[in-house]
Formats: structure tokens, C-alpha cells, sequence
């Protein structure tokens, strides 16, 4: 066997090691329980592999770990600690929106398993595949892109001519940023809008063009100020703010998209600070600086 050969296989099997070691740990954190069982629905790895398994995971001296000889099962106990390192809520919790939009099946999550949950519904926003492959041919091949648009200042749809260049997701929906030979401007164009797309020459514009795209604006944003200490403090936690403020990096053809998401387009002044939480602390600033990115 080829060195480069047994290098790859090595490779694969140490990797396929730590998935197993960081499932048993992830299962003990967030479950509080695994067993050998667990291993082999989850990998498919024979009942040997799998007390092999955890007999390495043990090695590592994990805290708060102890047999279940009733349960026939490792649980954690209250003082359980991870040796491999400390579980992410944000990748558990990503997981959970995969599984709701279909696109992950929960035995085939990092635990294996989900708890009961559930997502307020949002509209189901198809893409026509061989759309989005033509605007990703363009952008790859660095051509134009005709297509049929329907916008929302003109009533009917027309064809268009776009030089696409990025792919840019407002919190909703999905846009394509590209260069509208109409209008002799970069903007952005909702992909579920397009049909029709037909692949034309070189395009005439660049990328480093788009100053909107290439240019980031930083949002300093902070607990609103008529809120109580305590619930300031809340806030704090949920938005990761640390000594006052919060810095979010933004680009300026996405700032009318993130101010939005962030509920920062209105004044502070228009909701109770209850229903508000932050404010932008630079709004003066961002003003000033941002103009807004065009949207068709």
C-alpha cells in the first residue's frame, strides 16, 4: 500500500475515533446517559468496538462519570465535567432548526436524539435548482446572467441583465448580489424571483467594484437604557454583550437587512423597552455612513 495511502486510512480512522469519543461525551453531557447500544445505531460499530469505545472515552478521567449496573447504561452525574472539551449549546441548538426544516433526521444528530421542540412556521421559499446553478455558473465563470425578474417597483416581470458575484441571506430569503446593467448599479436580486436564466458573455464588472459588498460597518448595540438592572442584565447575557456594548460586524449591503432582523430600523422610542431590548448605541454614526444597499 501506497504511503500517501496509509496516511488517508489513518487519518480516517482517527477521525472516526474522535466522532465516537465526542458523541459518548455529547451524549453524557446533554442526555446524561450512553451505552454500547447507542454506538452501534449510531455508527454501525460492532458491540466489541463500541465497549472499546468507551473504555478509551474513560481513559480520559472524565469527572462525574459511574456505571449503571441496573440500567446497564454510563450516566453522569451532577458533577460531570467533559474531558474533551466543552459542548456548544449553539451547534445542539442548530442542530434542533436543521431537524425542523427536514434537513437533518434527528437520529443522525450529534446525540442522536432530540428533545421535544418546536419553531414558529415560516413560509416554505423554493428555489428553482436550476436557477440557482445558473447564478452559481455565473458567478463562478464570471459571466451574465439573463433572466426574468419580477420586481417590486413594476408590475409586470421583464427580462433583466445581471452579473452576479455573491450570494447574500437576509435572515428570510435568500438573494443573489450582482450587477444590474439596467440601472448601472450593484444590487440584490431575491433568487425565488428569477426564472428563466440564460448564461450570456464575459462580465464587464468586478467584484472589488461592489463598494456595499466589500465595505463592513460595525453596530455598537446595548441593553436599552429604561430597562431595570436586572433585566439589562438579562439582555446582556442573551445578546452576548460584554462591558456595555456589543460589536457586530456587518456589511453595508447587508446593514438595512441586520438592522431590521435586529429590530434596530425604528426608532428607540417606538416600542415599549420591554419589546425593544437594544439599542444601537452608534445610530448617529451608522446614519451617516450607510447608504442603503438597493434592492429590486
Amino acid at each position: 500500500m501506497p504511503e500517501s495511502t496509509k496516511t488517508m486510512s489513518t487519518s480516517l480512522l482517527r477521525w472516526s475515533v474522535e466522532q465516537r469519543l465526542a458523541f459518548i461525551e455529547e451524549r453524557l453531557f446533554w442526555l446524561g446517559e450512553v451505552n454500547r447500544t447507542d454506538l452501534v445505531r449510531r455508527f454501525g460499530v460492532s458491540i466489541g468496538q463500541a465497549s472499546v469505545d468507551i473504555a478509551r472515552y474513560l481513559a480520559h478521567q472524565p469527572q462525574g462519570v459511574r456505571y449503571d449496573k441496573q440500567a446497564k447504561r454510563y450516566v453522569a452525574d451532577p458533577s460531570f465535567r467533559p474531558a474533551l472539551g466543552l459542548p456548544d449549546a449553539s451547534r445542539f441548538l442548530g442542530e434542533l432548526r436543521l431537524v425542523d426544516a427536514g434537513l437533518l433526521a434527528p437520529e443522525d444528530t450529534l446525540v442522536g436524539a432530540v428533545p421535544p421542540f418546536d419553531a414558529t412556521p415560516v413560509p416554505e421559499r423554493r428555489i428553482d435548482p436550476f436557477v440557482l446553478r445558473a447564478v452559481l455558473t455565473a458567478m463562478r465563470k464570471r459571466l451574465a446572467l439573463d433572466i426574468t425578474y419580477q420586481s417590486m417597483s413594476r408590475p409586470e416581470p421583464l427580462r433583466r441583465r445581471i452579473e452576479p458575484h455573491a450570494l447574500a441571506h437576509d435572515g428570510f430569503r435568500w438573494h443573489a448580489r450582482a450587477f444590474d446593467l439596467e440601472m448601472g448599479e450593484f444590487r440584490d436580486f431575491v433568487l425565488g424571483r428569477m426564472r428563466r436564466p440564460r448564461l450570456g458573455g464575459p462580465a464587464q464588472s468586478r467584484p472589488t467594484e461592489d463598494r456595499d459588498w466589500q465595505e463592513f460597518l460595525e453596530l455598537e448595540i446595548a441593553p436599552h437604557p429604561e430597562l431595570t438592572e436586572a433585566q439589562a442584565k438579562a439582555i446582556a447575557l442573551d445578546y452576548g454583550i460584554r462591558k456595555g456594548i456589543a460589536k457586530l460586524r456587518v456589511r453595508r449591503a447587508l446593514l438595512f437587512y441586520a438592522l431590521r432582523r435586529l429590530g434596530l430600523d425604528l426608532r428607540p422610542g417606538a416600542r415599549p423597552p420591554q419589546e425593544q431590548h437594544i439599542v444601537l448605541v452608534n445610530r448617529q454614526e451608522i446614519e451617516a455612513l450607510a447608504v442603503r444597499a438597493a434592492t429590486t
